[in-house]
């Protein structure tokens, strides 16, 4: 960025109205027949595809890098000591004992510290003390991963109220190591096939981890976007893609989760950690040259981080003319028809 004078933004800056039937609540069939609206964010030029079309827009020796995290079975729902229904949002692993997590739970005014919830497997779970942004400290009397596997749901959106989709179509294809409390939604359009056809093509692959957690379920707080406050979550980047990052030729990031990792291991040179990076306009990307992902929701901290991607691109231009450059293709997207959120369509940001 060069002399722009920006001033203070407002989350009212990044509102936008959304027709309901705009939100997808059923994924593509094919995962890889979506619609692809691909954006060129020095020019603002748009073209339309479908999503097994995304490697005319890819070159030999272009890396892709994907969020290879999955999806937990974290919903669980049970009943509460002296009776009613209790629900669990099991977002993550606290360091310090692995049968101890985070999580989100109601009714949390009726559970106090120390109360159960009982599951239908038959597992018990006590709930403890309040965490900041109103979750709690969980305990399993077993190894968790184990309970979740035997009486947990896949966490859909609220957004979502179709439920009839397999679990599977809410993990990518080459989801691997289990901690999401949310899928990276941007892979889901992946196939096999599709991976295949790319590699053959000479255009590589490589994985990071993020394992999703509580902020991709939050609106931004506050009446300004310096004054929300992200979540951290834990990130790896392995040593064949530390490897492969340092020869490719071109870095194109496969969602918002895999941008925040590059960048952050971009700026602390740890492979490993957690990352609270909250990327906004404006904001010098180091490690990222183009960026597949969906279409985000109003007043999110992910359409804060795209909009900052378009910025980068665009010669001397504020986070307001990035903004307006990035809602102009939403609204393009709208006319056209395309579906919005976890399980709609794709843009690849160039």
């Amino acid at each position: 960025m060069s002399g722009v004078n920006e001033r203070r933004l407002r989350v009212d800056d990044f509102d936008y109205e959304l027709p309901p039937d705009a939100i997808a609540q059923t994924p593509a069939e094919p995962r890889d027949s979506s619609r692809l609206l691909v954006l060129d964010r020095a020019t603002g030029q748009m073209e339309h595809a479908r999503f097994h079309d995304v490697g005319r827009w890819l070159s030999p020796e272009d890396l892709l890098v994907v969020n290879d995290s999955r999806v937990l079975p974290a919903r669980l729902v049970g009943e509460r000591t002296g009776g009613g229904a209790a629900e669990l949002l099991v977002l993550r692993a606290l360091p310090d004992d692995p049968q101890r997590w985070e999580a989100l739970v109601r009714p949390s005014r009726r559970l106090a510290a120390g109360s159960f919830v009982s599951l239908r497997s038959g597992d018990r779970v006590e709930v403890g003390e309040r965490l900041t942004y109103g979750t709690r400290i969980v305990r399993f009397e077993r190894e968790a991963l184990a309970v979740m596997a035997d009486a947990g749901e896949t966490p859909l959106p609220p957004y979502i109220r179709d439920r009839s989709s397999p679990a599977e179509r809410y993990q990518t294809v080459y989801a691997r190591p289990p901690g999401s409390a949310a899928a990276p939604t941007a892979g889901l359009h992946f196939t096999d096939d599709l991976l295949a056809s790319l590699e053959r093509a000479g255009i590589r692959r490589a994985s990071v981890t993020l394992h999703v957690g509580l902020d991709t379920f939050r609106p931004l707080e506050g009446q300004f976007i310096d004054e929300h406050q992200i979540h951290r979550e834990w990130y790896e980047v392995p040593p064949p893609t530390r490897e492969a990052l340092m020869a490719a030729r071109r870095t194109v990031a496969v969602g918002t989760t895999a941008v925040r990792v590059l960048e952050t291991a971009a700026r602390t040179d740890a492979a490993e950690g957690w990352t609270d990076l909250y990327v906004t306009p404006p904001y010098r990307f180091r490690a990222v040259d183009a960026m597949i992902t969906n279409f985000h929701l109003p007043r999110s901290s992910l359409l804060l981080l795209v909009t900052a991607f378009v910025q980068a691109g665009m010669a001397d231009a504020s986070g307001l003319e990035a903004r307006d450059r990035l809602l102009a293709s939403y609204r393009e997207a709208l006319a056209q028809g395309y579906r919005f959120f976890s399980f709609g369509d794709a843009m690849l940001i160039v």
